[in-house]
């Protein structure tokens, strides 16, 4: 039965690839004047549904000795409300917006830790003690979720859950992931992971039991689940499906390694080559 879903599943990509609904708009997003985008993996949206999150590398791939502030802000319009993090992040990769409003970005290098930051920009919380971390996903409960290991083959790739303290309370995930570069949880408290260089997404309880194996949404280097389960999934391209069936339903031909979709269902791109930010509206 699972290699017939799966099968059912990739002719529904080839077929939804060419009939894709959604426009791209290039231009949506307005920096400062003089900035360019810099590397472009996290992105998230507020808890009001509408207001964007992103994390970029300052104008290139690094912030390392720069002053620009790469947490930025955006409103439904496109225009920047506010931004941080200037001298703190090395290598901005994954964010989180939690629902008290609060916005958590991994550095990847130079301090490897995870941030927590107030709306507002003031630091909540540091964690330190990763290697590489990629992504951060925050429970309902607050428990913390860290995906950490970017070099592929390297055995370093784990999941690590910590209290919302920031206590240590377990970690999985040594033996079967390989670079586990996003993290997403579904309304029932699923998480999910894009473990990317094995070319699937991987199903977890909180625990660490391992639920379920996908591999119809490619290797997922962004994942995000909507507030009625549905699943978007940037591997380059944004596969969009439901966390309730598994089935590709949408495929958007793009440059994307982050992904977010706002309440209204409005989809935003994040890039790395190019760098930058897309809009993709039906």
């Amino acid at each position: 039965m699972r290699f017939l879903l799966l099968l059912f599943a990739s002719a529904y990509v080839q077929n939804a690839c060419a009939q894709s609904p959604y426009t791209q708009l290039d231009l949506y997003f307005h920096m400062p004047a003089g900035r360019p985008w810099g590397a472009t993996t996290a992105v998230d949206i507020d808890r009001d549904g509408k207001t964007i999150w992103i994390a970029e590398r300052c104008g290139t791939n690094t912030c390392a000795g720069s002053l620009v502030p790469p947490v930025l802000q955006y409103d439904t319009a496109g225009f920047l409300r506010r931004s941080f993090g200037e001298g703190l992040l090395t290598f901005p990769h994954g964010i989180c917006a939690d629902k008290d409003g609060n916005v958590w970005v991994t550095d990847g290098k130079g301090t490897q830790k995870v941030w927590k930051f107030s709306p507002e920009g003031k630091v909540l919380m540091s964690l330190d003690g990763f290697h590489q971390p990629n992504d951060v996903a925050i429970a309902s409960n607050g428990d913390i979720f860290v995906a950490e290991g970017h070099t592929a083959g390297s055995g370093t790739a784990r999941i690590v859950k910590l209290d919302k303290d920031g206590k240590f309370l377990l970690e999985w995930g040594k033996d079967e992931l390989d670079v586990p570069h996003a993290l997403a949880f579904d309304s029932s408290g699923r998480l999910f992971v894009g473990d990317r260089e094995n070319d699937r997404i991987l199903i977890f309880d909180q625990s660490g039991k391992r639920l379920a194996e996908w591999k119809q949404f490619g290797g997922p280097s962004g994942l995000y689940i909507d507030r009625n389960d549905i699943l978007y999934a940037a591997d380059g391209d944004i596969r969009i499906g439901s966390v309730k069936d598994g089935i590709v339903k949408t495929v958007i031909p793009a440059d994307a390694e982050g992904v977010a979709a706002d309440a209204e269902g409005n989809i935003f791109g994040a890039g790395v080559n190019p760098p930058g930010m897309k809009k993709y509206v039906k």
